[in-house]
């Protein structure tokens, strides 16, 4: 009986450091799609006096107006989240699917299933990080211009608690965002890698696996992204200074969709797969 806690916590250890070092290096190298990202993702329209042209104009501009270090706006809340995020998603998925053993459920629905898990546990996490990063991004002064994300917090709880007006402001498209990706991404990778035969050779055994990986991302990143672009918009600057436009998720997106069409739900969509 005493070796099963020891088992567990070995296993939660290495979730930690697993996932947590994997995603500080996939910070540190991509957090500028991160900001061009999220830049499309609040624009309304070509109307739009902050509107870029093209991804490239985005870059250019940005770099022009706020700097090299604007391109790393907003990053020390997704570092600071980074370890306790990942743990949370590799190592509650693991627990779902492992619960999800009892109910007999076919492999690829229970993969699917504990990813969906997962993603839930790992947004009401990430949330408040998410509400800190976003605002700093969305700020086009320049880096040295804006508020730290300490500053920015404590800004966001003094004029709107800790609640879904403050630092967990638009937590249901949170929990659409990583919750769909999730459930998608482990689902399609998991079934798909099972499918697919191990190669002996390591290096085409990389390539197998990050082939399946990079599919699996897209697809996700394509199903999700009116998620994240509604997350976007309800938790960066609002059309109208003191005007509350975009609050929940859905009504956000019907929103969008009426007054910018389709199209304008997967905005940012191409720095989200390059990121991948």
């Amino acid at each position: 009986m005493a070796r099963q806690p020891r088992g567990f916590l070995q296993e939660a250890s290495h979730q930690v450091v697993a996932g947590g070092s994997a995603g500080l290096v996939e910070i540190c190298l991509m957090h500028p799609l991160d900001v061009v990202k999220t830049r499309f993702q609040i624009q309304r329209g070509k109307a739009d006096p902050t509107s870029y042209k093209s991804l490239g104009d985005c870059f250019r501009t940005i770099f022009q107006r706020e700097g090299l270090f604007g391109f790393y706006k907003g990053i020390l809340p997704p570092v600071l989240a980074e370890t306790p995020k990942r743990a949370v998603k590799f190592f509650t998925f693991e627990q779902y699917k492992k619960l999800l053993g009892y109910a007999s459920l076919p492999p690829g629905l229970a993969f699917a299933v504990a990813g969906l898990g997962s993603g839930l546990t790992e947004a009401v996490v990430v949330n408040p990080f998410e509400v800190v990063k976003v605002t700093l991004q969305t700020n086009q002064n320049s880096f040295t211009e804006q508020p730290s994300s300490f500053v920015q917090a404590q800004q966001i709880i003094k004029s709107g608690g800790l609640g879904f007006q403050g630092l967990n402001k638009g937590l249901t498209a949170t929990l659409g965002r990583h919750g769909v990706f999730n459930m998608v991404y482990f689902g399609f990778y998991f079934n798909v890698k099972n499918i697919l035969p191990v190669n002996n050779d390591p290096n085409l055994e990389f390539l197998r696996k990050f082939g399946i990986g990079l599919v699996s991302g897209t697809i996700a990143s394509i199903i999700n992204i009116p998620f994240d672009v509604a997350k976007s918009r309800i938790q960066g600057p609002q059309p109208v200074p003191g005007e509350i436009k975009y609050r929940t998720c859905f009504k956000t997106m019907a929103t969008v969709y009426k007054e910018e069409g389709f199209l304008a739900l997967y905005k940012g969509l191409l720095p989200k797969i390059m990121r991948l």
